[in-house]
């Protein structure tokens, strides 16, 4: 049974899983976002084709995605500790969502940019518009439904990674499942945090599909 020190145990894993994930969603997008334009833009078929590039960071993108979430944890222990000075606790577990979330964003990002119609670049070409114009005023604009519908999914999935993230010593609620639920067969605790996960999980969903109906005009 749940006691006053288990609640207020979940209510702190509650706050680290929040604040872990929506950090490393920002930083994330903060370098993902301009990955994934460089990506549409230096394509073959982009507005600014340039292969070398376009190549390069495309096999950087898919080394680091498929690295396992959990090994690369490990592997970024030294420059974690370089970063924030421990491998352990929310703090840490940020970095180390925040190289894993990186790729899987920009990925997000081109595809959410590659579904813009050919026919508005084009149109936005033959009025001259430059590169940077037709980035700013034309790409991320007309695909900004998609971008929040790839932004809800990429919070949930980082949630995920944070929930894995306390077998190495991060907080959260998957760190109180797996120390509780699982090492002390505390069953209810475990399942408590699995039902917690998955309504945080939901409510992120729900509001990013709400967000990008409300912001697509081409409903």
């Amino acid at each position: 049974m749940f006691k006053e020190g288990m609640l207020a145990l979940v209510g702190q894993g509650f706050l680290e899983t929040i604040y872990m994930t929506v950090i490393s969603t920002a930083l994330a997008y903060l370098v993902g976002l301009p990955l994934g334009l460089i990506l549409v833009v230096t394509d073959k078929d982009g507005i600014h084709p340039v292969s070398w590039l376009n190549s390069l960071l495309g096999l950087i993108i898919n080394f680091f995605r498929s690295v396992p979430f959990l090994i690369l944890l490990i592997a970024l222990m030294p420059f974690t500790k370089a970063i924030v000075g421990t491998v352990i606790g929310s703090k840490a577990a940020i970095v180390g969502l925040w190289v894993a979330a990186t790729p899987f964003i920009a990925r997000m990002v081109e595809s959410s940019l590659k579904e813009v119609e050919v026919g508005v670049i084009e149109a936005a070409q033959s009025m001259g518009a430059s590169p940077f114009q037709i980035m700013t005023k034309v790409l991320l604009p007309e695909a900004k439904p998609s971008l929040l519908v790839g932004a809800a999914i990429s919070i949930t999935t980082i949630l995920g990674y944070s929930a894995m993230a306390g077998i190495v010593g991060a907080g959260g609620l998957g760190a109180i499942a797996i120390n509780y639920g699982y090492y002390r067969g505390q069953e209810d605790v475990m399942y408590i945090m699995v039902v917690l996960l998955a309504i945080i999980v939901l409510v992120f969903q729900e509001l990013g599909m709400r967000i990008s109906k409300r912001t697509d005009r081409r409903l």
